[in-house]
């Protein structure tokens, strides 16, 4: 069970809609949505958003959606995005953001399945991806286009801007007509859906509920002493349950400012623009962060890139000791705040980092050398862990207990135990319902006891700091019958920056063998200051010094592997891994039987000898 104090009193009775309106009425003058891609768009205030609510609700309630109806929306960051689905929720219909990423095939299924009856596109693009399926969709009535432009002449279709003008005119002819929607729904109705990544199959429809997202608001929010009115940056797909429930479900607990972006490939930049008090990284984000600032302190002159690192090693020194749960002696501590305040602060100010209190990392584990770095620079990022079906995190490092390598304690309410084959089970208000099935129906994934097994495999251990190993499913059993966890191998790989992805490869094979994809912004780059004169990817993979470099990397990962562990030989790519390419998928978790199929020659060589 946790030890954290229960947030459950707090939870109870609390819905989505009432606590917008409470927004509304108790702060509704402070900031609640901005656009960081239309600086012509104001900022809506919590009154504001929610009367945007409303005359949304309006509109779709006029298309015919209602209570259990299912909504899709496929389109980027932006305030529409939150207007629209949180409309859904207050006319107790479950919306569900997809990845924008989907094949068409994928596309088909997951508005099959789900019976939408609604859909939501952002514009040309994404109609495109969705047309082949539109046509063979029963139950789908209408399509709601958020870019006006994009209209093809068929009734089906509305912009978003005519079914918010016809929500305005039913709202100004009877306003309390939006109050009744919402009144009814109770604290364990659904609210949304996620579906799940199909790394071993179809996606899964996640149906969470609004106790499950309050309560993990209210947890995590309580165990990170986080503040009210906290702003944030939504950049991450809102498929993402760590998106959803950080840049929607959050900030209407704590009445955050939530500032979207469109394009998450331009993150560095809003954050020196926004210098929020709360994000989340998913590991390839910090890791591109730690490779740019690794490559302007190697452009630094020589003094201030020296001093810069003993500042990094002073804050590194003292960061350790905390994580060893040591106290840091007042003379380092002093000898941290002068070297902070003089060098590695305005860095932080720069970057966009100074003003942050809840800084998380999560969706697959985040290299130890990463963590480090970052710290030394004053950002210490707090690892969680999570699924869609536990409504995000349930556990997490804080600032008065955490520890590097681990994903932290078990929130509020909630418990974990270690099943007799290692994997880690779930028990709480923050399981989800269940998942959807095609008839509508939810179909619970509890055991008698409410157990919910993840399919992770851990450990706990006295403090009560959790380990994820591996997924159940993905551990590699070589021919010797040695089990062995492909995700630290490649955690370990991708510590170094040249390394952009890595896939371990052994199961019912005699030895661990790696593909290794080559990081293609940080390569060029890497080649240019070693006065290498191509950009070619393909011959930059066979250039003498940067196989050197790999095989530093690999013999550096093998240095902490037990022997059976360790990679005997590797295969480098040059190509990179993207959902489109098929090889990992929207959350970027590897998909491994595509992996092993499309790179079967390849790796069949790494087993024959040369």
């Amino acid at each position: 069970m946790s030890t954290q104090p229960s947030v459950a009193s707090k939870v109870e009775g609390q819905t989505i809609p009432a606590l917008l309106r409470r927004n509304a009425t108790e702060y509704g003058e402070l900031p609640a949505l901005t656009s960081l891609d239309d600086e012509t768009r104001p900022t809506l205030t919590w009154a504001e958003l929610r009367h945007e609510i409303a005359l949304t609700a309006r509109g779709l309630a006029g298309l015919g959606l209602g209570r259990g109806d299912r909504m899709l929306i496929m389109a980027p960051s932006t305030p529409d995005h939150l207007v629209v689905d949180l409309a859904a929720a207050h006319l107790a219909a479950i919306s569900c953001t997809a990845y924008a990423t989907l094949s068409p095939d994928q596309i088909h299924y997951v508005a099959r399945h789900s019976a939408a009856r609604v859909v939501v596109l952002q514009g040309t693009d994404e109609l495109k991806r969705w047309a082949p399926a539109l046509d063979a969709l029963p139950a789908l009535g209408h399509v709601v286009l958020i870019d006006a432009e994009a209209m093809p002449p068929d009734d089906r279709f509305v912009s978003l801007a005519e079914l918010r003008r016809r929500g305005a005119e039913a709202h100004e002819a009877d306003p309390d007509v939006f109050e009744l929607f919402w009144s009814g729904i109770r604290p364990d109705d659904p609210l949304a859906m996620i579906y799940t990544s199909g790394t071993t199959g179809e996606p899964k429809g996640v149906v969470l509920s609004h106790r499950n997202v309050i309560h993990e608001a209210y947890a995590v929010q309580e165990l990170h002493q986080s503040p009210m009115h906290m702003s944030n940056i939504a950049y991450l797909p809102l498929a993402h349950i760590a998106e959803r429930e950080i840049s929607i479900y959050m900030p209407i607990v704590y009445a955050g400012h939530v500032h979207t972006l469109a394009d998450p490939t331009t993150v560095a930049a809003a954050l020196a623009r926004v210098h929020p008090q709360g994000f989340f990284g998913v590991p390839r984000v910090w890791e591109k962060m730690v490779a740019a600032l690794k490559n302007m302190l190697a452009a630094a002159p020589e003094d201030r890139r020296n001093a810069l690192l003993e500042a990094s090693e002073l804050r590194q020194r003292g960061y350790r000791l905390r994580n060893a749960g040591e106290a840091v002696p007042e003379e380092l501590t002093a000898k941290i705040e002068e070297a902070d305040a003089k060098l590695l602060a305005p860095v932080r100010q720069l970057l966009g980092l100074d003003r942050l209190c809840f800084c998380s990392g999560g969706a697959a584990p985040l290299p130890l050398e990463v963590l480090y770095f970052m710290a030394g620079l004053g950002v210490e990022i707090r690892e969680v862990w999570g699924l869609s079906e536990t409504s995000g995190a349930v556990t997490t490092n804080h600032e008065r207990a955490f520890r590097a390598g681990t994903v932290g304690q078990v929130v509020a309410d909630t418990e974990v135990k270690v099943a007799e084959d290692g994997e880690l089970l779930v028990r709480g208000p923050l399981v989800f319902l269940g998942y959807l099935r095609e008839d509508g129906s939810i179909e619970a994934a509890t055991d008698a006891d409410g157990w919910f097994a993840t399919g992770d495999i851990g450990s706990i251990d006295e403090d009560g700091f959790v380990t994820i190993t591996d997924r159940k499913k993905e551990l590699i059993i070589t021919s010797g019958g040695k089990n062995i966890a492909p995700t630290r191998i490649e955690g370990l790989l991708n510590e170094h920056p040249l390394v952009g992805q890595a896939v371990a490869i052994g199961n019912n094979r005699p030895y661990v063998t790696a593909l290794i994809v080559l990081d293609e912004e940080i390569l060029p780059g890497w080649a240019a200051t070693r006065g290498i004169d191509t950009a070619d990817p393909a011959a930059l993979a066979n250039h003498p010094e940067v196989r050197a470099e790999i095989d530093r990397a690999v013999a550096a990962a093998n240095s902490r592997l037990a022997r059976v562990e360790q990679v005997k030989r590797y295969h480098l790519l040059t190509r990179p891994w993207t959902p489109e390419s098929g090889e990992i998928t929207p959350t970027l978790k590897l998909k491994r039987r595509i992996i092993n199929a499309r790179y079967a020659t390849d790796i069949e060589a790494l087993y024959t000898p040369s």
